[in-house]
């Protein structure tokens, strides 16, 4: 009878500081101050804190069960999705970067982001959580929503610009004359407000119109009608 009553108040033990332990998580999860969501191992979003519900805009009827990527930036989804199948395929425990998403509207969210394998029964990833803690800095350039800025040509031209390709190449490449990759490029220097070449490459950098970490340069499709 006494390793019975041993064994049921060992069980009460455990079944209290479960609870303790997921009051702790919900506090944490409430009360970090940072935007928090936890993940299955297919990146869709199980649940998310007051703060991402706030700071992105969005109600939790529109966040549960979508993938994460849709509230990225277009720019960085290639890079982050790299980072998150690592995670999944159990080849990191976490990683950090900096991450640049979309709210409602198409408002711009930046923030440093963490994410972290959880493991399940089986050993394998059973869940990944995601907080994302305010900038530590404003970044100097606002990035642009995405939004249907080039036509095809634009960005063929806008690519080879990056590349670093001459205008003769370019007109061979694309079966323009020099005359008509030269109205390109200027059309694309006055829509983007610069005065040159690079600048006009260094702005579409720093404004997401290119896939961070691709060479050749690649224009998202996002930005071509």
């Amino acid at each position: 009878m006494g390793n019975v009553l041993e064994i049921t108040a060992a069980d009460q033990l455990d079944a209290a500081e479960q609870d303790n332990y997921q009051d702790i998580y919900r506090t944490l999860f409430e009360k970090s101050g940072m935007c928090m969501v936890s993940l299955d191992p297919a990146f869709r979003i199980l649940e998310a804190n007051t703060d991402f519900f706030h700071r992105f805009g969005r109600s939790p009827d529109h966040v549960r069960g979508r993938p994460f990527s849709e509230f990225l930036h277009p720019s960085i989804r290639e890079m982050l999705d790299r980072q998150f199948a690592r995670l999944a395929e159990g080849r990191h425990t976490r990683f950090s970067d900096h991450v640049v998403a979309t709210g409602a509207d198409g408002a711009i969210v930046t923030g440093e982001l963490t994410a972290v394998a959880v493991p399940g029964e089986t050993g394998s990833v059973g869940m990944i959580m995601v907080m994302i803690a305010p900038p530590r800095a404003q970044p100097s350039i606002q990035l642009i929503s995405a939004k249907k800025l080039l036509t095809p040509i634009d960005a063929k031209v806008l690519e080879g610009v990056a590349a670093g390709i001459s205008t003769i190449q370019l007109a061979a490449l694309l079966f323009l004359s020099r005359g008509g990759v030269e109205y390109h490029v200027a059309t694309l220097m006055r829509k983007f407000k610069v005065a040159n070449r690079p600048a006009l490459v260094s702005k579409c950098y720093s404004t997401g119109v290119f896939v961070l970490g691709s060479w050749p340069p690649r224009v998202l499709p996002e930005y071509t009608k």
